[in-house]
């Protein structure tokens, strides 16, 4: 998989590597916790009127890498099966809603962006 995640102090990195950050047209998005509104696993289906703005898509293959726009919503996916992903939902994080993507292990990748979040409340 492409794709690497890092925790850092102050935020949360995902980090494409290889083919998957030229479909996605980005190599790395940085989210600071205080931007994550909430973080679960799901499946997700993207809307047949999702408009890639900049990315890749082919539906037919389940691939969707980049930023797309859903009603007034722009989310960042990076997927290339129908597994459970991670669903990261955020507020007031420049023109993103939500950032999707999928890990080898998002359990774990929930549960510790969890634990990162609760360090903040405290």
């Amino acid at each position: 998989m492409g794709r690497e995640v890092h925790f850092k102090e102050e935020e949360f990195v995902l980090k494409l590597t290889g083919i998957l950050s030229i479909f996605a047209l980005k190599w790395q998005l940085k989210i600071p916790y205080k931007a994550i509104k909430n973080v679960h696993i799901d499946d997700f289906d993207p809307p047949m009127w999702m408009l890639r703005m900049p990315g890749t898509a082919i539906a037919p293959l389940n691939i969707y890498e980049g930023s797309f726009k859903f009603g007034n919503e722009w989310y960042f996916l990076s997927s290339e099966h129908k597994v459970p992903l991670v669903h990261i939902e955020l507020e007031n994080f420049g023109k993103y809603k939500y950032v999707i993507f999928e890990i080898e292990n998002p359990r774990a990748v929930m549960i510790e962006l969890r634990k990162k979040l609760r360090e903040l409340e405290d």
